[in-house]
Parts: structure tokens; C-alpha cells; sequence
């Protein structure tokens, strides 16, 4: 069983999760949410395999989380590659009970600056390679009763400057979602959208660097926009990863959990 105990104070508030036993597969698991919702899950107690293009990280992930992460290299804009990253989780594992589908990428540019190798490889990544993802680990969480957890943004839920490419990919997230968690809610998986504001991770920081902005400044000016007064950490992300794939979320489907700061309060 997967449950959510009390906050614990000594650990700053944090929910303690128990995935004992759980079988979990993240990709984009080498970086930033994927990464933190890995290392969660694994000191939560599942078995978790990762996927991803950057080996070297992959291989650092398997190290620090020991015998209970694994790593299997794919480039999830191929579908062939998703068809065998799932595959290969699902006999490593002996089935699959959590998909948790983090991997994506982001230009910093309106639709004239934005170039068609842009928008396709946006759109192959934070799109088809969700959808060939969900669509292999299906019939493997039809038979776990199991979870999707489909990172998405709060750039599917309202217009950014200068992310047309990135806000079209992310509500198509939202929506194939929405769509899914209707078709298989009667065979007991739930799809569960994740719709962070601005999260403290690798993709935001190279954003940053795009617009010509060091770290500090730019964490600085997205936190300004935030009635929290900061942006999100990757960690935070995690526990609200862990928390829609645990029994406590067990009448959660279709809907988005927003982690804003407050920004659509």
C-alpha cells in the first residue's frame, strides 16, 4: 500500500511517504523534477528506473540512489524509444505502478523568433514524448490499477511572454491528461497534470542564460511575481509528485495541482 503519514516538524514540514514495494519510472529522471521526484521516490522506498539522453547523469542517479534506481538511455522525441524505455522498466521492475513523465525542454521566444527546429523539437519532446510514454505504460498500469503523473506547467493554464512554443506543448499536456484520466479512470488509473509556476532547476536557469541574465538576477525578477517571494525548489515539485501518485491522492484524476507561490490566488 501507498500512504502519506503525517508532516513530520523535523523534516522541515515535509510529508513522509511510504512506496514501499512501488515500481515507479520517471523520465527525464537525469535532471531538475525528474531528478528530485527520483531521489523522492527512492527514499520512499520504490524501485525506480530513469530514463534519459545524458548517460553520465544517469549513472550519478543509480549511484546515489543505490539498488533501488536504475537507469535506461532514451531519446523520447523516437517513439521506438519510449516503446523500449517502458518496456525495459516494466521486466526490470516485474510491472509498473507509477509513469511520472518530467522531460522537457523550453525556447525563450514569441512565434517570429521562434524557429521551426524549435517548435518541433518542443513539441517532440514535451508532447509526443508524453503521449508515446503513456501510451506504451498503459496496459501495464491497466493491470497495476496504477498512476500517471504528467508534468505540466502554469503556462497551460494562462499565456507567458515570450514562450509560444512552450505554452502551446504544456497545455497540450494539460489536455491529454484531462483526456486521458476520462478514458481510463474506469480501469482504475488516475492521470494526474502537475502545473508548476517557475522551478529553481537546470531548464530554468539556461533559460536565464538565453536572455542573457546570471542565475541570481533571474531567480531575483521570477521571484518578484510571486506573492510567496520566491520560486518553487525541484524538491517541492517532488512531494507533490509523490503525493498524486500515493493512496491519499486516491480520488485525484484528470485535474491540475497548481504550485504557483500564489500567483492565481
Amino acid at each position: 500500500m501507498v500512504t502519506a503519514n503525517q508532516p513530520d516538524s523535523g523534516a522541515g514540514g515535509r510529508l513522509s511517504f511510504d512506496f514501499g514495494g512501488r515500481r515507479v519510472l520517471v523520465t527525464g529522471g537525469t535532471s531538475g523534477i525528474g531528478a528530485a521526484s527520483a531521489r523522492a521516490f527512492a527514499a520512499a522506498g520504490a524501485r525506480v528506473v530513469i530514463s534519459g539522453r545524458n548517460v553520465e547523469r544517469g549513472a550519478s542517479l543509480v549511484r546515489d540512489g543505490g539498488a533501488v534506481v536504475e537507469f535506461v538511455a532514451g531519446d523520447l522525441t523516437r517513439r521506438e524509444d519510449c516503446d523500449r524505455v517502458v518496456e525495459a522498466a516494466h521486466e526490470r521492475l516485474g510491472g509498473l505502478d507509477v509513469v511520472v513523465n518530467s522531460a522537457g525542454v523550453i525556447y525563450h521566444a514569441t512565434a517570429e523568433e521562434t524557429s521551426d527546429e524549435q517548435w518541433r523539437q518542443t513539441m517532440a519532446v514535451n508532447v509526443d514524448g508524453v503521449f508515446f510514454v503513456c501510451r506504451a505504460a498503459l496496459p501495464r498500469l491497466k493491470a497495476s490499477r496504477g498512476t500517471i503523473v504528467n508534468i505540466a506547467s502554469d503556462a497551460a493554464l494562462s499565456g507567458s511572454y515570450h514562450l509560444t512554443a512552450y505554452c502551446a506543448s504544456k497545455g497540450a499536456v494539460l489536455q491529454m491528461s484531462r483526456a486521458m484520466a476520462l478514458d481510463y479512470a474506469r480501469d482504475g488509473v488516475r492521470v494526474v497534470p502537475i502545473c508548476p509556476g517557475d522551478v529553481d532547476t537546470p531548464m530554468l536557469r539556461g533559460e536565464f542564460r538565453d536572455r542573457g541574465l546570471d542565475a541570481e538576477t533571474g531567480l531575483r525578477q521570477s521571484a518578484g511575481g510571486v506573492p510567496l517571494n520566491r520560486v518553487c525548489s525541484a524538491e517541492e515539485v517532488a512531494q507533490m509528485v509523490l503525493y498524486a501518485a500515493s493512496d491519499a491522492a486516491a480520488f485525484v484524476t484528470g485535474y491540475p495541482l497548481v504550485l504557483d507561490g500564489g500567483s492565481r490566488a
